[in-house]
């Protein structure tokens, strides 16, 4: 990359979310062993979900960046704390699709690479998708 191109923009789960999820794991835990009442399915049950919770939590330490630009293309999260690198020319478009559902709306950011699609919530880019989206759109070399 020269000096004179633009920066590597990245999108990020926010910081306070896997101590969340940590804090969730440890709730989860107590709740199990405080209503065992002597049977051990509970808190075994619980322990697996404690578990769970602390695998999506260490994801989000690993590999925090969900997303990042640059005027090359783009860098995905792939699988547990993976990456995959989408050329520009791979990318075939960028939309963000709102659904509305019993006074709900719910917002996913989707980037279709022709042989793979690429989901992002809110949560995932810690930055409103509309934003991203024109973000991406702006990073984007234009055909010429």
């Amino acid at each position: 990359m020269d000096p004179q191109s633009p920066p590597v923009r990245q999108w990020r789960v926010p910081r306070e979310v896997p101590v969340l999820k940590a804090l969730g794991a440890l709730a989860l835990l107590a709740l199990g062993l405080l209503f065992a009442g002597g049977d051990p399915v509970r808190p075994g049950l619980a322990g697996l979900a404690a578990a769970g919770l602390l695998a999506w939590a260490l994801r989000d330490v690993v590999a925090p960046v969900r997303l990042a630009a640059d005027p090359d293309g783009l860098t995905v999260l792939r699988g547990f704390a993976g990456r995959r690198r989408l050329p520009w020319n791979a990318v075939e478009s960028i939309r963000l699709d709102r659904r509305a559902r019993r006074g709900i709306t719910a917002e996913t950011l989707e980037i279709d690479a022709g042989d793979s699609l690429h989901l992002f919530g809110r949560r995932d880019l810690d930055a409103p998708l509309d934003e991203v989206a024109a973000a991406l759109d702006e990073a984007r070399p234009t055909a010429g």
